[in-house]
């Protein structure tokens, strides 16, 4: 039987070394989303107005509304415990999950696995024309945690499916 990854994905104030996560969101093994927005550390500045027209989260939204670190990585570890939750980001969201962590004094009790680790070059052949045609059918407007990892899960499962049946 065919298990469904857990995928994962973080937003960020930027990209580089002084970014750090502003969002982090997964999408579980039958599609159930979660997703909360993190409240930047106080040494936490940097701010990309790139990064920010592609997420569309203001700095204000995140101090006013944001969990703080420690809430976010206890909520975590409390659903993801044990598992292995992919990101085709891998370098950047290791960067950014350690980031969090480390504000929060804690520890993932989860893996974080490089994407590439579960998709066969078969898969990896028709990914990008499958995303976007997962992208299109989804019609999601906002650029989000929870939907990156969403739309990553249902192109893992839609090019399996494809995959297999050939074989």
């Amino acid at each position: 039987m065919m298990t469904v990854p857990v995928m994962i994905d973080f937003e960020a104030s930027g990209f580089g070394k002084d970014s750090y996560p502003i969002e982090v969101g997964f999408s579980r093994r039958h599609g159930e989303g979660w997703c909360t927005l993190i409240r930047p550390e106080a040494d936490w500045l940097h701010w990309d107005i790139h990064a920010a027209r592609i997420h569309h989260i203001p700095r204000e939204i995140l101090v006013e509304r944001g969990k703080p670190a420690r809430l976010v990585t206890e909520q975590l570890n409390s659903l993801l415990s044990g598992m292995t939750v992919y990101t085709d980001g891998w370098t950047q969201d290791y960067v950014w999950m350690a980031r969090l962590y480390d504000a929060a004094d804690n520890v993932p009790n989860f893996r974080l696995a490089d994407l590439r680790e579960i998709i066969t070059s078969g898969q990896e052949s028709i990914w990008y024309d499958t995303k976007a045609q997962v992208q299109e059918d989804l019609n999601i407007s906002r650029h989000r945690a929870s939907n990156d990892a969403r739309i990553l899960q249902l192109t893992w499962l839609r090019t399996h499916d494809a995959v297999s049946h050939l074989s």
